[in-house]
């Protein structure tokens, strides 16, 4: 009985943190490489998504890292500590300095296909044991979350 109940309360958790919101349009700081049918091709540096050119500043956007805060805390934390240590998913700590900025944008818009085609997407799914949730983070929301990140990773 209690298996039963754990695996409820895990299905309707997931559920919950699913999302439906409409995604927003790419913005001005990246542009898509696509292939012949029209989808962006997969580089492993990136991973596949529209985001294939990301520039960020050597310094913090405040404004954005506390926007991202505020879609970390909503949808994120339930998840992701700000440590290394695992909770469901890995720990944010340093994840800016693991992977390329192109790469976590397009893990956290492009979660189901980025898990079927990227090694290292797969490879965290296998310590995680847990599919990441769509969370059908706008770009905007992504790019915040993306500053918050960086702020937890030390950027100034």
């Amino acid at each position: 009985m209690n298996k039963m109940i754990l695996i409820l309360s895990i299905a309707v958790g997931l559920y919950a943190c699913s999302g439906n919101a409409p995604k927003k349009e790419a913005t001005a700081d990246q542009t898509a490489t696509t292939t012949e049918n029209g989808n962006p091709s997969y580089d492993p540096e990136r991973g596949t998504g529209k985001f294939t050119n990301v520039t960020v500043s050597p310094t913090l956007d405040n404004a954005l890292a506390t926007a991202g805060q505020k879609v970390y805390d909503v949808k994120c934390s339930s998840c992701h500590k700000l440590t290394e240590e695992k909770l469901v998913g890995p720990g944010w700590k340093d994840v800016t300095k693991r992977h390329k900025p192109e790469w976590i944008l397009n893990f956290v818009t492009n979660t189901d296909e980025m898990l079927q085609k990227d090694s290292k997407a797969q490879a965290m799914l296998e310590i995680c044991l847990v599919r990441m949730p769509n969370q059908n983070l706008t770009d905007e929301e992504a790019r915040n979350a993306y500053e918050f990140m960086r702020k937890n990773d030390g950027v100034k």
